[in-house]
């Protein structure tokens, strides 16, 4: 049920100082490690050695023993939330996601070389129906053009 729950909710965890954490780290928008990452480094001044990393994070997850450090930066966190000084896109809480840019590279070119492409598609689609379609005397089904019509005008059509 446990699973659940956090599936559900993510903040939640049985674990109250684990959830201080999750929840900090959710601020963040980053993954719990990172934020573990974050602390140790606000604290010590300096990366977790590789031994330690695994050991620090073992015990985090499998035993729930949360560092002071880390209680302490999630804190901090939660305080710069409160007040409203987080910038969650700020990239000192980014440090350690490779992937992570708060700007795009050429954004405006590629905006206006992808609003070109849908223009030309969609208009290329209006001109290639309007092309394909017979002049119709109705907007409705069923649709008659406009020789129909007089066809239908000038009486029945002899059979031979």
């Amino acid at each position: 049920m446990g699973l659940l729950k956090t599936l559900l909710n993510p903040e939640h965890d049985e674990h109250p100082e684990r959830a201080e954490i999750a929840r900090a780290a959710n601020l963040l928008q980053i993954g719990e490690f990172q934020l573990l990452q974050l602390a140790y480094r606000d604290w010590f001044g300096t990366d977790i050695p590789t031994d330690e990393s695994d050991e620090i994070f073992g015990t985090y997850m499998l035993h729930n023993q949360v560092p002071i450090w880390a209680r302490h930066y999630a804190r901090h966190i939660h305080g710069l939330d409160a007040a409203g000084m987080l910038n969650d896109a700020d990239t000192i809480y980014h440090r350690y996601d490779p992937e992570f840019r708060n700007v795009v590279p050429d954004g405006a070119k590629r905006f206006c070389g992808a609003a070109a492409v849908i223009v030309f598609c969609l208009g290329g689609g209006i001109w290639l129906s309007h092309l394909t379609t017979a002049q119709t005397s109705q907007i409705l089904p069923p649709y008659f053009s406009d020789e129909t019509i007089k066809n239908i005008n000038q009486g029945p059509i002899p059979t031979p």
